[in-house]
């Protein structure tokens, strides 16, 4: 049976920064107050004409230039959003035809931070059972188009972003080792959009009344994160018979500092094998341990045989765990 990896990675963020003094303007907050709370000093926000596969064509070339494949030697594109470019179609048939991967499968994946993870999951799937050879997988995000600049418990938290990554068989002891995925539902309306769907469809009134918006309950879903991401991240090191000190690198989704900070404590993993960049571009959703995995690897921060687990917690609930060695 084939053994995944990642052969190639690759970033596309959009230009403008949003500061947290910038917030002070226009919501009661402050650098001290958000600093505190999140870690976020920016965030980058997505210019009116940028659109979810723009972005993602401009990563996902990256990507295929490194892992030094083409757009037409693709099997499966998954792009994993919540903020695609229209309902209908996927934002994955647009990544296809603007990548001029014919021929080539495409569908998006709904799992918000936990999407890229769970997109790793499905390709390896794909992989290992050679219904496919090489798979493009997108974690994309354009949130700044769902927030509600008078909510200061949303506006500040998430930023815009993508990231891809090139998976293809790869040679043993390399490639995915352990992965798990879970969902839990009750959790569903802690972090929610109400309206836009068929629950709540577009209206006059659920505009007015901002539904539109992302709403979330963070104090409640702070100690279910934590909780549910060391859990899983024990269970994935278990299965492969890794310790926690034998890790090279560690990337959690980049949803909270705290919540990293908490996680990696509870794990006993090495603070300096702890990546973080949330202080740059905020909470990017799905595309949050993409673009961590890109940096790392264009930095040279990871090589051949490292182990490296990777993390997340999202709305749904949604949560999982990937280990691999690079």
């Amino acid at each position: 049976m084939p053994v995944a990896g990642i052969l190639g990675t690759g970033t596309a963020l959009p230009e403008k920064i949003i500061t947290n003094h910038d917030l002070e303007k226009l919501v009661e907050t402050s650098d001290q107050w958000i600093m505190e709370r999140t870690g976020i000093r920016e965030r980058r926000q997505a210019a009116p004409h940028e659109t979810t596969s723009m972005l993602s064509v401009q990563a996902a070339r990256k990507a295929l230039d490194m892992a030094g494949i083409k757009p037409e030697q693709l099997d499966l594109i998954i792009c994993s959003t919540i903020s695609p470019d229209m309902p209908l179609p996927s934002t994955g048939a647009f990544i296809q035809r603007d990548l001029g991967a014919r021929g080539c499968c495409a569908f998006d994946l709904a799992a918000a931070c936990s999407g890229f993870l769970f997109g790793l999951t499905v390709a390896d799937t794909f992989i290992k059972t050679g219904k496919a050879h090489y798979v493009l997988v997108v974690g994309a995000e354009l949130l700044s188009r769902y927030l509600d600049y008078t909510d200061r418990a949303t506006c500040v938290i998430f930023g815009d972003g993508v990231a891809a990554s090139v998976l293809g068989p790869v040679e043993p002891p390399s490639g995915i080792l352990a992965e798990e995925m879970h969902t839990e539902g009750a959790f569903a309306e802690h972090l929610f959009i109400p309206a836009g769907g068929t629950a709540k469809p577009a209206s006059c009134a659920t505009v007015e009344a901002r539904e539109h918006y992302i709403k979330m309950r963070g104090n409640e879903l702070f100690k279910v994160a934590v909780r549910s991401m060391e859990e899983v991240s024990r269970r994935v090191l278990e299965e492969a018979g890794i310790r926690p000190e034998e890790l090279s690198l560690f990337i959690p989704h980049q949803a909270n500092q705290r919540i990293t900070d908490a996680v990696q404590e509870r794990l006993g993993v090495d603070p300096k094998k702890v990546y973080s960049n949330i202080g740059r571009v905020g909470n990017t959703s799905s595309a949050s341990i993409p673009i961590c995995l890109d940096e790392c690897v264009r930095a040279g921060r990871i090589k051949k045989g490292d182990l490296i687990l990777m993390t997340a917690f999202g709305a749904g609930a949604t949560w999982g765990a990937i280990l691999m060695r690079w």
